[in-house]
């Protein structure tokens, strides 16, 4: 089923992600507390699975910036993990999310990058993709770091900490992978689980 966010049942947690793009942004409103914010994010995911809504990997596409995040903790005596309460990423840093599109037409391929900016420092990481449009997974990989100070280009090479070469990396099974399962896909923000079950959920870069 393709996304529509037009249904009733989702127009609850669509206000309150909504408010919170607003605010963030600066312009207009108070933002939700982390508390309301994770329940609609809990709320947005469920309301995908249970409508089985589909995203196509060009809705993607672009440079969004990190929101809000939450941590997870092992849980014992439960056998897994529950989510931490969750944070809005402060101001004073910037962290962009961002998908490019290889040019063969509808393969889910591309290119991710993933930049951390704080003071005149940018440290930025990017790599294969792999979308399975079906389950709105994403997986990727990163095998090159660029790193500039006072926007000159300090460090530029190819890394060797990702899973997979690059040549490999479509032939690799989705679980050695990292990646993102995006529940939620609008032009104004999106979201998504983690591999490890956190939550994240990013606004588009205006």
């Amino acid at each position: 089923m393709t996304a529509d966010l037009t249904s009733t049942t989702t127009s609850d947690f669509v206000t309150v992600l909504s408010e919170a793009t607003a605010a963030y942004r600066g312009q207009k409103g108070t933002r939700p507390s982390a508390e309301i914010l994770v329940k609609a994010l809990l709320q947005a995911e469920k309301a995908a699975k249970q409508q089985r809504l589909t995203y196509p990997f060009k809705s993607l596409l672009g440079k969004w910036q990190l929101c809000f995040a939450t941590g997870t903790k092992k849980v014992r005596e439960r056998g897994g993990i529950v989510l931490g309460k969750g944070l809005y990423v402060p101001k004073f840093v910037a962290i962009h999310l961002s998908f490019n599109a290889t040019l063969e037409q509808d393969s889910g391929r591309g290119e991710i990058g993933n930049q951390v900016e704080f003071s005149q420092v940018s440290f930025k990481l990017t790599g294969p993709v792999q979308y399975l449009n079906k389950k709105n997974l994403l997986a990727f990989d990163f095998n090159q770091m660029l790193i500039t100070l006072f926007s000159r280009v300090v460090y530029n090479r190819a890394i060797h900490s990702g899973k997979v070469k690059t040549e490999d990396f479509y032939s690799q099974p989705i679980a050695k992978l990292p990646f993102f399962a995006f529940f939620l896909v609008t032009e104004d923000f999106i979201a998504a689980r983690g591999r490890g079950g956190g939550l994240a959920f990013w606004i588009r870069e205006i």
